[in-house]
């Protein structure tokens, strides 16, 4: 009698699935509540935005190389934790101090080369969906191969991508 009473203490499969689902649904809304103050189109398009103008002209090895520095340093603790501050970081003082140039160089942000523009957005999602290995390493920082920045000597230099040395 005991076992026949214990057998019909436990849930059916369908218990369990139910309660996997509605906990399933739990987790992710609380994750959302978590995420919702990031609008995930608009970190999209900083990001997209951050590979056009730093490396439109890069085979795609390099656009994704460019992108994932931007990752990298929303993961480190000594940027900012959103994409859209890491790459409009700097230059609130003076032209020409941000970390991405092109953030504070006083032209148009704006795209004007459509098929260029169209694949930072694929590479962006692509990086930001996890879709994406890093091929630097881990960097934070890059610069193009033809500019000598002073803070090139205290870092160690890795992987030599398109124009651009990480």
């Amino acid at each position: 009698m005991r076992n026949r009473e214990c057998v019909r203490s436990l849930p059916s499969w369908r218990e369990v699935l139910w309660l996997g689902l509605l906990g399933a649904a739990l987790w992710c809304a609380t994750a959302s509540a978590a995420a919702a103050d990031v609008d995930v189109s608009e970190e999209i398009e900083c990001l997209a935005l951050n590979i056009y103008f730093e490396a439109r002209g890069e085979p795609s090895d390099g656009k994704l190389a460019v992108g994932h520095v931007v990752m990298n340093r929303v993961t480190d603790r000594r940027y900012p934790e959103k994409i859209c501050a890491v790459v409009r970081q700097g230059g609130e003082i003076r032209r020409h101090r941000c970390q991405f140039s092109w953030w504070c160089d006083g032209r148009s942000d704006d795209p004007k080369e459509a098929k260029s523009w169209k694949e930072s957005m694929v590479l962006a999602r692509r990086i930001y969906w996890g879709r994406s290995e890093d091929i630097t390493g881990g960097a934070l920082w890059y610069h193009a191969k033809y500019v000598q920045p002073y803070w090139r000597k205290r870092l160690v230099q890795g992987p030599v991508i398109g124009r651009h040395i990480f």
